[in-house]
């Protein structure tokens, strides 16, 4: 379910594209700080949303540099690391942790199984970091592993699980501003799960894998019938960012809830690309 949350790149400003960037690579670097270099393999763009959103709201202070790495050792590249960053490091190992095994117990990956074990450790810490989020990771990796092994076919029950996951991911502090992110947490882990099983229709039908969407398999007009649920389920998304007082990377935030959010669904059903998602927000942050 991982790249779900990646920004609509030709639709950001120079100055834009340059902190979202700068932020990944803040990610990558701390990834390699607290949980070591080979942490820096579950990297994905989805934290950097987390952290574009904590940081945002909470605003705490950010350390910056430039530096080469492995992947870039031509010219250097910024970065920037803050509290948020550290949180969201911890929140990648964790979701990695829980993808890996859920992968080996899905379709026995032995490559998924050696990832597990070697994350292990790395994992036992945040855990201990963060019981509260890795307790309800755990809790919603069951309830979907129970939903997966039954069958059953109610996208409701799947996209409510990945929620509360998701919920309590987004919760970094218990504050005056749990309840608006727990609820903004809910809606848009539902419209991940949702979007991740429409994505993937098609290849877990091949493979007579779980999908809640099966028995739309085939079917013509999947486009239209996908696309209305994924609306309702971003529309509560959004109501609920709208009442956070983000001003720093509000645009590029709206750029991923609004835009990056839909880069996949668009290129699967090739539909009317020139769309705007945005008519769910219309106004500003507040």
């Amino acid at each position: 379910m991982f790249g779900i949350l990646a920004a609509d790149l030709g639709q950001l400003t120079e100055e834009q594209l340059l902190r979202y960037r700068a932020c990944y690579c803040g990610l990558c670097r701390c990834l390699k700080e607290r949980h070591g270099q080979l942490s820096r393999l579950t990297l994905n763009y989805d934290m950097s949303f987390l952290i574009l959103l904590l940081g945002s709201l909470y605003e705490p202070e950010e350390r910056a540099g430039e530096d080469r790495c492995l992947l870039h050792p031509r010219r250097q590249r910024a970065w920037f690391i803050s509290e948020a960053t550290e949180y969201a490091a911890d929140m990648n190992l964790a979701l990695s942790y829980y993808k890996c095994r859920d992968d080996w117990e899905d379709d026995g990956s032995l490559s998924a199984l050696a990832a597990s074990g070697l994350l292990k450790e790395k994992f036992a810490q945040v855990s201990q970091r963060w019981p509260r989020q890795c307790a309800a990771m755990a809790d919603a990796m069951e309830r979907l592993a129970r939903l997966e092994k039954d069958r059953q076919e109610d996208p409701d029950a799947a996209a409510a699980a990945f929620g509360e996951l998701m919920a309590e991911a987004l919760v970094w502090r218990e504050d005056r501003w749990s309840g608006t992110l727990r609820a903004m947490g809910r809606a848009l882990g539902g419209f991940i799960y949702v979007m991740d099983a429409c994505l993937d229709l098609d290849r877990d039908a091949a493979f007579n894998r779980y999908n809640p969407f099966r028995r739309y398999y085939g079917l013509g007009d999947n486009e239209g019938r996908f696309r209305d649920m994924l609306r309702m389920l971003l529309g509560e998304c959004l109501f609920h960012f709208d009442r956070l007082p983000l001003v720093q990377d509000a645009q590029l935030l709206q750029n991923i809830l609004c835009a990056g959010v839909w880069t996949g669904f668009d290129k699967k059903f090739s539909g009317n690309r020139g769309e705007k998602e945005d008519s769910f927000h219309d106004s500003g942050p507040v």
